[in-house]
């Protein structure tokens, strides 16, 4: 910090300062400020990269808003919450298990969620729905604590933590697929929560401006620690609100300066870089640093020097001063100035113990909370000062070790108890009861009246909705003929069913188009003038394409969300209007394009969130394929997105070679989602950028389409040589070449199954395995791959554009020989013969493998597999694509 050369000079600014303040008021300070930053800019002066403010409450003591409550039964019920949250995880771990579960984490945030609870956080019970709330995952023993007092959970749910098998038990964070009704959100996956957070208020205004729900005041709250900050997708997308200016957002980051294993910054300050930070992206910022306590001692310091000391202090010193108590604060914060211990000489050291922190005082956070959720044309976001392990005693409360305390010793139970007044006796602590009032006693009382005027109960989801009118399969009727001489890929003809969609007088409004920066790419331009990209903003300017028939139209009511070169925000995006039949009661259709190869691999966790928060709506990965995106190369093309989208239990995936196989998915699709069925599941659908003819759709292919396989050619009825090829994607046209080279150069009739579904193949035949093994008397089921394939003649041979891995997943259910060609390696940048030669997927070697299928089972000589690789030009020492 510069020093001060002319103090006077100094004071004299301060107090023309104070001048303006009290004569002209804070927005004229704040203008004459900016123009002096602006003129100091043009001058050259050097400006500080980053505002920050003092370390300490932006909101002045003389201007916090007053809690109405009644701060007695709070804090009494608040102490409650913190007893019956360590006595569930104690519990929980005093089984030879070791369930494990966290403390320190929600005993540093209770005061943050208990007055939201008691004041703030609205439930669904009101006329319109209720607000989002982002629990911070490791704060789930919290949320279960309160909803044991107010009836919602009993002892043996609570006894029954991190206990799911058998029913009845509680997930150990966050999870709507486990307890459906409770969790909205899947937050422990640290950085999530920020981001999901954010594209939930985005998507909630969109709603709102296309008329489909009106926002009204509704808040999207998310709570997050300091430690999480450091996740890139928990500041990557901050910008975004304060460009939207999501003034229904609020970020509580819980600053407790402790992440998992020591200090956040332990040499800086964190709520000093997260204002800065925050501030720079356009929020609105509220630090809440220091309790009620404090607030005498900077009133009587005439010295400034409390604050200068506040103010150089770095955060793993005030870990320090609580882990090691009022003696050491005194010497190592107060006795660095003799001013300063003489401020404090009248206090005890248990006093200083006792100086609180912004965040454990409810009247600082109910301040703070009443300015945010006040506040206009920002989002808010509330930087609280806590301790990890705020009450736990001397050896858990800021220790380094906090974070891995799941119990305490019967000494720390005492005190703990004492603290907060819990009425257990000493006999009893070893057994670590729950403690609940009566029904009708008055901290129970209290409680249910509080939430019944905030509209219900929290947490809580609403897990159905009103099904939606689906289109039948004619609605794509165009679709399902052929292109006769035309050329089209399959993402074109995507992009034409979307259109259909969203000029159907039903649904059509219901249908969201999400992309991050690829709408050109995939042909969706067409779509920018019909349905227009949502912007908060409109369009202020005047496309300079504006001329054209496909010309970038932005607009308030825009139909498509356009999130720029942005994935997990894109994905961020679809999940929040995936959701929407829950969280705001308005079932829309999302659809989200990208490059399939930026997908799973790049949003993995965010994909697999999706399965957990029960989305709906369909992901759409163009340009698919090792071998379809041919210039590419290695970075671009996509060989393994249906093996990770498999991993996902509740997600559907399909990668289709013909529109009319395509239109009758998506249609399926959205029947099974949002018609009657309501079957919780989303879809992964692979699109390719080939351009080929598409045929008509064979009579009575539809359900072999939705199941995964189905005869798309069938070979002469009689033929001695005979094979079953199956192909999917891209590579099923190279499996139809290959059935006429086998025709006509080698007498092989084939018949020609379309894979439309790998993995939905795998899923039914592991269905029927499993049945078979827990009914060992019962019938036998077979798998539909099986009964398919069991009465046709001939060895097997099967090729994608995907990892053998992929097809090799249906060994089990193909009856006789089985051959799986696929694309394993990393990708090249070649045209796409050359590239499905390499990758050794093209109709020559779907020949080879045939021959060799059927000389393998004495059918043909092998000397015949071996003249067809010299016709081919395939050599026994050609490079090994995988390249090892």
């Amino acid at each position: 910090m510069q020093e001060d050369i002319d103090a006077l000079e100094t004071q004299e600014w301060l107090d023309a300062l104070h001048a303006v303040i009290r004569h002209g008021g804070k927005d004229r300070a704040a203008y004459l400020l900016k123009q002096l930053s602006d003129r100091a800019t043009d001058s050259g002066v050097e400006m500080p990269a980053a505002i920050t403010t003092p370390y300490r409450n932006t909101i002045p003591a003389t201007a916090e808003k007053r809690m109405p409550g009644d701060l007695f039964m709070e804090r009494r019920i608040r102490s409650l919450i913190r007893w019956n949250a360590l006595a569930m995880v104690m519990r929980a771990n005093d089984n030879d298990e070791g369930l494990g579960g966290h403390i320190s984490s929600f005993a540093s945030a209770a005061t943050l969620y208990d007055i939201g609870f008691n004041y703030f956080f609205r439930g669904n019970e009101g006329e319109q729905p209720g607000d989002l709330i982002y629990f911070q995952g490791h704060s789930s023993p919290g949320m279960y604590a309160r909803s044991y007092l107010e009836g919602r959970l009993n002892e043996e749910q609570l006894d029954n933590f991190r206990r799911e098998v058998d029913g009845d038990g509680l997930s150990s964070y966050p999870h709507p697929w486990l307890m459906p009704d409770y969790w909205q959100f899947p937050t422990v996956s640290m950085g999530l929560g920020p981001i999901q957070a954010i594209y939930q208020a985005h998507v909630m205004r969109y709603l709102s401006a296309r008329e489909l729900q009106p926002r009204g005041d509704r808040k999207v709250w998310a709570f997050l620690g300091d430690g999480e900050c450091d996740e890139p997708e928990s500041l990557g997308a901050i910008s975004l609100a304060g460009r939207e200016k999501l003034e229904n957002l609020i970020f509580v980051v819980n600053c407790n300066l402790q992440r998992l294993d020591g200090p956040v910054r332990g040499n800086g300050k964190i709520i000093q870089e997260l204002e800065g930070v925050f501030r720079g992206a356009g929020w609105n910022v509220i630090k809440v640093v220091w309790g009620r306590h404090w607030d005498a001692l900077l009133e009587k310091d005439e010295t400034g020097l409390l604050q200068k000391r506040m103010d150089e202090v770095c955060d793993g010193e005030l870990q320090n001063y609580k882990a090691n108590g009022g003696a050491y604060t005194r010497e190592h914060f107060f006795g660095k100035y003799p001013e300063l211990l003489e401020l404090v000489k009248d206090l005890s050291d248990e006093d200083l113990m006792y100086l609180n922190r912004g965040g454990h005082d409810p009247f600082k956070v109910y301040a703070a909370y009443a300015d945010a959720v006040a506040h206009k044309g920002q989002p808010t976001v509330i930087l609280a000062q806590t301790v990890k392990g705020y009450g736990m005693g001397e050896s858990a409360e800021a220790q380094n070790e906090t974070h891995s305390v799941k119990k305490l010793d019967i000494e720390s139970l005492k005190r703990f108890r004492d603290r907060f007044g819990i009425p257990i006796s000493d006999d009893e602590l070893k057994n670590v009861p729950y403690y609940r009032p009566a029904p009708d006693s008055p901290e129970m009382v209290y409680m249910r009246k509080r939430r019944e005027a905030l509209n219900g109960p929290l947490p809580s989801r609403q897990p159905d909705f009103e099904a939606l009118p689906v289109p039948s399969l004619d609605i794509f009727k165009n679709q399902l003929k052929s292109t006769g001489e035309r050329e089209i890929s399959t993402t074109m003809a995507f992009v034409r069913q979307l259109s259909s969609l969203a000029k159907d007088k039903e649904i059509g409004k219901r249908i969201v188009p999400i992309v991050p920066d690829e709408a050109r790419t995939f042909g969706m331009e067409g779509m920018f003038r019909q349905l227009g990209i949502y912007s908060s903003a409109g369009q202020k300017y005047t496309p300079h394409d504006r001329d054209q028939i496909m010309w970038y139209k932005e607009s308030k009511t825009g139909q498509i969300l356009e999130e720029g070169i942005n994935e997990a925000g894109a994905m961020s995006g679809w999940i929040a209007a995936a959701t929407a039949y829950s969280n705001s009661d308005c079932p829309v259709i999302p659809f989200y394009i990208y490059y399939s190869m930026f997908g799973f691999q790049r949003i993995g966790d965010l994909a697999w969130l999706a399965g957990d928060i029960q989305a709906r709506g369909f992901l759409v990965g163009a340009t698919a394929g090792r071998t379809t995106l041919n210039g590419e190369g290695l970075q671009h093309q996509d060989g393994h997105s249906h093996i990770m989208a498999n991993t996902i239990p509740n997600c559907r995936t399909y990668d289709p070679t013909y529109g009319y196989e395509l239109a009758v998915i998506i249609q399926d699709g959205i029947e099974r989602m949002f018609g009657e069925a309501k079957e919780n599941c989303f879809y992964y659908i692979t699109t390719m950028n080939e351009n080929y003819a598409h045929p008509d759709m064979p009579v009575g292919a539809e359900e072999g389409i939705i199941k995964g396989m189905y005869k798309l050619q069938a070979g002469a009825d009689k033929a001695d040589k005979r094979v079953q090829l199956m192909g999917s994607g891209s590579i099923l046209r190279e499996v139809e070449k290959a059935a006429e080279i086998l025709r006509k150069d080698y007498g092989v009739e084939s018949d020609v199954w379309s894979l439309t579904s790998v993995n939905e193949l795998t899923r039914d035949g592991q269905r029927a395995a499993r049945h078979n093994l827990l009914n060992p008397e019962a019938a036998p089921q077979k798998a539909y791959v099986t009964q398919q394939l069991e009465n046709q003649q001939g060895p097997v041979i099967g090729a994608s554009d995907y990892m053998k891995a992929h097809l090799e997943q249906l060994r089990a259910f193909i009856p006789g020989s089985f051959t799986a060609l696929g694309t394993d390696g990393f990708g090249r940048s070649d045209t796409r013969k050359q590239l499905r030669r390499f990758f050794e997927v093209d109709a020559a070697f779907v020949v080879v493998a045939s021959l060799k299928a059927l000389a393998d089972e004495g059918t043909i000589e092998a000397s015949v597999v071996t003249q067809a690789m010299q016709k081919f030009g395939i050599s026994a020492n050609k490079a090994d694509p995988m390249g090892c």
